[in-house]
């Protein structure tokens, strides 16, 4: 969906980084490790971003760090296109209105950190939660957003790396 928006898979992996998950930061060598791209194409990315105000930079020591700007206007409007983009959105809403007793969802694992690696961990916390259903689901979900789905069923809170959904 965004891919014919955002031609460039470089910004588009940049926004998912910084707008999955507003914790998340970056600079210019780690980020061009991460995604394995040239720090050329990163710097022009980067650049771009952060002069519309969608990115804040701030140095330290010698590395400029670069973050989502939650001040910008557009803020959650981006956050939730990126999440769309991946899913979530749908993931969130065939969970919540068709599972049952869940209380509670986390994104943990690489779309936590940001990084698009094709495979969304959920943790669904909550009790009576029909698994012969949730399979079906995930299975519908997967053709849907084409990205694989791994949900986790617990009774309690992960403790790190987690984005709250719901």
């Amino acid at each position: 969906m965004l891919e014919t928006l955002i031609t460039s898979k470089t910004r588009l992996r940049l926004l998912i980084k910084f707008f999955i998950n507003i914790s998340n930061q970056g600079y210019l060598n780690g980020l061009a490790t991460e995604f394995n791209e040239s720090t050329n194409s990163i710097r022009k990315e980067l650049n771009n971003l952060s002069s519309v105000g969608y990115l804040k930079k701030k140095q330290i020591n010698n590395k400029v760090i670069y973050s989502a700007n939650k001040e910008h206007p557009l803020f959650s409007v981006l956050q939730k296109v990126v999440r769309t983009h991946l899913g979530i959105e749908d993931i969130i809403d065939r969970v919540l209105n068709q599972l049952g007793d869940v209380y509670k969802i986390f994104l943990v694992g690489d779309y936590a950190k940001g990084i698009d690696s094709g495979i969304i961990e959920i943790i669904l916390v909550g009790k009576n939660v029909d698994k012969k259903y949730l399979k079906t689901l995930k299975n519908k979900i997967e053709i849907i957003i084409k990205r694989k789905v791994k949900f986790t069923i617990k009774d309690i809170i992960p403790t790190k790396d987690f984005i709250l959904l719901s």
